[in-house]
């Protein structure tokens, strides 16, 4: 599983890397999948390509503007993000990516919303690490409690 899934991600950087920067942003991809139903939607930004594998039923236009809000959110939460952003945080960048996506479902495409919601995760992991966790951990385990419905018996 792990070669194919390496085998694919090199197929898909020799696609996108050969196309022209005046060249549309998708790109039929079905046989990379076994399937004709695929395709790659992709964005470049100076030296970061961002790119998007969906299936037939998404829209174009609405995945390119999922990865603007992707890259500008990344931006803000890395103050201009880089390479070497993603290579030594992609713990960080995947839980952005959850807060936008997650199962294949848009979740979130308001900026500040994403951000409020790392920053305070960011806390809480601060929080954990400093050993004040204690606080954090009771807050939620008691949200849970009061927001669990109760069962009549």
């Amino acid at each position: 599983a792990e070669e194919v899934q390496q085998q694919i991600i090199r197929e898909v950087f020799h696609l996108v890397l050969k196309r022209d920067d005046h060249i549309c942003n998708f790109l039929e991809c079905g046989s990379l999948f076994g399937g004709s139903d695929y395709k790659l939607i992709y964005r470049h930004y100076a030296t970061l390509y961002f790119v998007f594998c969906v299936d037939s039923s998404e829209s174009e236009l609405g995945i390119l503007d999922l990865i603007q809000v992707f890259v500008e959110t990344l931006d803000k939460c890395f103050e201009n993000v880089c390479e070497l952003d993603l290579i030594f945080h992609m713990d960080k960048v995947h839980h952005i990516l959850q807060e936008v996506v997650i199962g294949g479902m848009v979740l979130e495409t308001n900026m500040n919303e994403i951000v409020a919601q790392v920053e305070a995760q960011s806390k809480l992991e601060k929080a954990e690490v400093s050993g004040d966790a204690r606080g954090a951990a009771r807050g939620v385990w008691s949200w849970h409690v009061w927001g669990t419905p109760r069962i009549p018996r």
